[in-house]
């Protein structure tokens, strides 16, 4: 056992969980019950006991799963029930994963929740947050998605969820070993499955509708979301979605996770039947290997098509008939990669046209010519410098695409499905980053303050967040986000391509960037991991 699983357990061992190991969830009380005084619920598997702040009920580390470490590359399975108050006053474990992300174990299955009361008459909409992090990091603790503005000025119920990330989640051994791990390739999908019903049985009891519940997400967290709407499991479980800067167009072909499944557990040294017991930090080590399908980036881990989770892509050929009645917004960033690439390539910023040929054919992810590229830019915006023409192309083509691809095909199917560009750029630096990728999650939560310098707490900043919060709210509390302070946003459809841009001015516009558009549209999109 490692430290951080030590710590984990010596947590649940000061919280005074006590398990009911015999007692079947069918005979718990039905009864919804609760102590406003002391915050104190009646969940499906027992009680949890969180805190009063500021006129609002938090409950922090709510165990919506057992132990991933007893089903490492399994569907999850429910916690077992018990009888005792269990202490909900302090987040959960994150999963597993390299960098700085604290308090990480394999037992992570836990979910946060903000609401004003704990009424089961109040039937207040819920806004249900996956977070981002490409698959591989991340949590649903930030401080820039705490649930508490949103919840108190917008009276509805908030919640944020941990799953298992990156070879936890997601590395497929269905192929190597189809008897024991046939669900590893989704097992990070399975838990988020497991989540929502969770919610939809419990989020009543925390004055929620489980008839209104919406899904957004951010990055890899959107990413996430579009998966969900191809996947059977999760039908029912959700009435809109909004995805931020996450697309997630098609899957990881089975094959190709093979492939993967075996470079990593080559740098392992272990067969596929030796996995399930290599220590955690020894498989976090592994995940810097070279990915074998691109050798330039590490190791792909996401949602595989594997006949059991997912028996399609996600929105490839067409988008999901599965999801066509859920409402959806779908937004992307003005200058995705400007943050994405340029924090760790700081010679972005300055690049010639001479060196530009070969960086846009390392960062584009698509394979056009650079040529052809600088050609077509150069003619759009007479007088580009290199640096911003390469930023440009690159969130054209890397991370604005496949919304494109997403929406295109929601057009088509006749889904209710709105646009967005978030353009207001952030102060740091002088405004040298952009309308950079992540920067409209502190607007979406009203955390600007929590932010720092990525979004300044000034008067278009406010402006901006209450503009693209209260949409995202209207989303979840009528299926539409058309809301008082915004223009009329109409639907998204392939002959207008209406687009709502949140910047200063905020506004609708039509077609926006329609040339950088129609030049990557002449390549197939193929999404990375695939």
């Amino acid at each position: 056992m490692s430290a951080v699983e030590a710590g984990a357990l010596g947590g649940v061992t000061s919280r005074r969980m006590i398990l009911a190991g015999g007692l079947l969830t069918g005979l718990l009380p039905q009864a919804l019950w609760a102590d406003e005084a002391q915050s104190l619920v009646q969940t499906t598997y027992g009680p949890v006991r969180g805190r009063k702040q500021a006129g609002l009920h938090v409950f922090k580390g709510v165990r919506y799963g057992a132990d991933t470490a007893t089903t490492r590359f399994a569907a999850p399975k429910p916690p077992t029930p018990w009888q005792e108050p269990v202490e909900a006053i302090d987040y959960g474990p994150a999963s597993p994963q390299a960098g700085s992300e604290p308090n990480q174990s394999e037992d992570c299955l836990f979910l946060n929740i903000w609401t004003a009361n704990l009424d089961a008459r109040a039937k207040k909409p819920v806004m249900v947050y996956i977070h981002g992090g490409a698959y591989n990091a991340g949590s649903g603790s930030s401080p820039l998605t705490d649930g508490s503005i949103l919840a108190a000025e917008e009276d509805v119920v908030v919640v944020t969820i941990n799953h298992r990330l990156n070879a936890f989640g997601y590395l497929y051994l269905g192929q190597l070993i189809p008897e024991l791990a046939p669900d590893s390739g989704n097992a990070g999908q399975w838990d988020l499955v497991l989540a929502l019903t969770w919610v939809k049985a419990n989020i009543a009891r925390f004055g929620g509708d489980p008839a209104r519940v919406m899904l957004f997400g951010q990055s890899g967290g959107g990413a996430k979301i579009a998966s969900l709407m191809a996947a059977p499991a999760a039908s029912g479980l959700f009435h809109a979605v909004a995805t931020m800067s996450g697309q997630q167009v098609t899957a990881s072909g089975p094959l190709n996770a093979t492939a993967r499944a075996k470079a990593f557990l080559d740098v392992l040294k272990v067969s596929p039947h030796e996995v399930f017991t290599v220590p955690t930090a020894r498989l976090i080590e592994a995940l810097n290997t070279a990915d074998p399908i691109n050798s330039t980036q590490k190791l792909y881990f996401g949602p595989v098509l594997d006949q059991r989770h997912l028996s399609r892509h996600p929105f490839w050929p067409d988008a999901p008939p599965l999801s066509a009645h859920i409402p959806m917004i779908l937004g992307n960033m003005a200058n995705e990669t400007r943050n994405l690439i340029g924090r760790s390539n700081p010679a972005a910023f300055s690049l010639n046209f001479d060196a530009l040929p070969s960086w846009l054919a390392t960062h584009m992810r698509t394979d056009i010519s650079p040529a052809h590229v600088i050609a077509t830019y150069q003619a759009a915006y007479p007088g580009i410098s290199a640096s911003d023409l390469f930023f440009a192309a690159t969130t054209a083509g890397r991370s604005w695409r496949g919304q494109v691809e997403e929406a295109d095909a929601r057009a088509r199917q006749g889904a209710p499905t709105w646009v967005y560009r978030f353009d207001l750029r952030s102060p740091e630096d002088g405004g040298k980053w952009g309308a950079y990728h992540t920067l409209d999650i502190p607007h979406a939560f009203r955390t600007l303050a929590a932010s720092g310098p990525m979004t300044g707490t000034g008067p278009e900043a406010r402006k901006v967040s209450r503009e693209l919060s209260s949409a995202l709210v209207s989303l979840a509390r009528t299926g539409s986000p058309q809301t008082k302070g915004l223009p009329s946003w109409p639907l998204h459809s392939l002959k207008r391509r209406e687009t709502m841009i949140f910047d200063t001015t905020t506004r609708v516009e039509f077609d926006p960037r329609g040339v950088e558009r129609a030049l990557f549209q002449t390549v197939p999109f193929i999404q990375w991991g695939s």
